[in-house]
């Protein structure tokens, strides 16, 4: 079984719609979802704040190649334009990490860098993770280590700034769907 760690954000529109637009997506392959935070843009482009949140979900049939197809679906159909490198977006999706099985894969090939070469310097990447996997794992240089070593190696100032929300995400089961 192929899993996927993705984490999710959007600054325009409405973002919680933009957000809940990928769980819809997805649908059962859902596994976890984190809750909803508020960040500061990353990365110096001046632009409202983000909402974000991780999720976690299982597909069988998709390998690092599928999920990344299916995240940029999810941004196009959320009216996703690409422009500005670390801009404003309706819809981020971004694949963290993907697993067959208990075996991280990695990827260095055109378009897909697996694990994500900055997660581990993202705050607003392994705050929401830890919530639906509190003993993750990221490989960095090689070496797999814990997410939460690696969320205490982030400026504190940072961190603070990965700000819960009272907003949810609504992961479908069964009953929701009927």
């Amino acid at each position: 079984m192929t899993s996927v760690v993705l984490s999710i954000g959007s600054n325009l529109g409405d973002r919680m719609a933009r957000l809940q637009s990928v769980l819809d997506g997805l649908g059962p392959a859902v596994r976890a979802v984190s809750p909803v935070y508020e960040t500061d843009a990353w990365g110096g482009v001046e632009q409202g704040p983000f909402l974000n949140a991780v999720l976690i979900a299982d597909d069988p049939a998709l390998d690092g190649q599928g999920w990344l197809r299916r995240g940029q679906e999810l941004e196009q159909a959320a009216g996703r334009v690409r422009g500005q490198r670390w801009g404003p977006r309706t819809l981020d999706v971004d694949l963290i990490a993907c697993y067959d099985g208990d075996v991280e894969l990695s990827s260095r090939t055109d378009g897909l860098t697996l694990p994500h070469p900055l997660a581990h310097l993202r705050a607003f990447v392994l705050i929401p993770w830890l919530t639906v996997d509190p003993d993750a794992t990221l490989t960095v240089a090689g070496e797999s280590r814990p997410v939460q070593r690696l969320l205490g190696e982030i400026d504190q100032a940072e961190r603070d700034g990965v700000r819960p929300t009272d907003l949810a995400l609504t992961l479908q089961t069964e009953s929701t769907r009927d």
